[in-house]
């Protein structure tokens, strides 16, 4: 995932392309998208993904985004904080559900949220567990609940070997 606003996250367009250029993975760009032309914005930098925050949209917006996203051939994660987020991520056809652990007004995270939300994302759903993970343990146990895939972003900045971290991480994927 790509931050590419300036402003809040410190991100760049340059930084998605250079990410699109240096691999052939799915690169999702990882924004406050809150508008149509973000959405197309996403498609243009070079990005697979783009990412609709539930907390941040009007059911109508996030309808609009979503099939937009599908109609220009990005794949959409729409993130959620709770089961009524979750429920509205449904109703548009997401099949791909991030629940975020971070509390987007305080920033507190809870590292519990994702597991307790776990069931509320049915089968045949992609899920995906968003900030808060720390290390491996903490990608087992979201594993262990049901999650496909987890983003990790402050703690491979703050970490003093990346590298390892991610190593760990990604060796959960191939415990059974």
């Amino acid at each position: 995932s790509v931050l590419t606003d300036d402003v809040s996250f410190g991100g760049s367009i340059d930084d998605l392309r250079q990410a699109r250029a240096a691999t052939a993975i799915p690169v999702l760009r990882k924004d406050f998208t809150v508008s149509e032309l973000d959405v197309c914005d996403a498609r243009i930098m070079g990005a697979d993904c783009v990412l609709l925050i539930a907390a941040a949209l009007s059911q109508p917006e996030l309808a609009a985004f979503y099939q937009l996203a599908n109609e220009i051939g990005l794949d959409v994660l729409v993130e959620t904080h709770d089961e009524d987020e979750v429920e509205r991520a449904l109703l548009v056809g997401a099949t791909l559900i991030g629940v975020n652990q971070r509390d987007l007004v305080t920033f507190e995270v809870d590292h519990e949220r994702a597991v307790r939300m776990a069931a509320a994302i049915p089968n045949g759903v992609v899920k995906v567990a968003e900030s808060g993970v720390r290390d491996a343990n903490d990608a087992q146990s979201l594993r262990n609940a049901g999650y496909d895939a987890v983003l990790v972003g402050e703690s491979l900045i703050i970490s003093n070997d990346p590298a390892a971290l991610i190593g760990s991480l990604r060796a959960t994927s191939t415990k059974n």
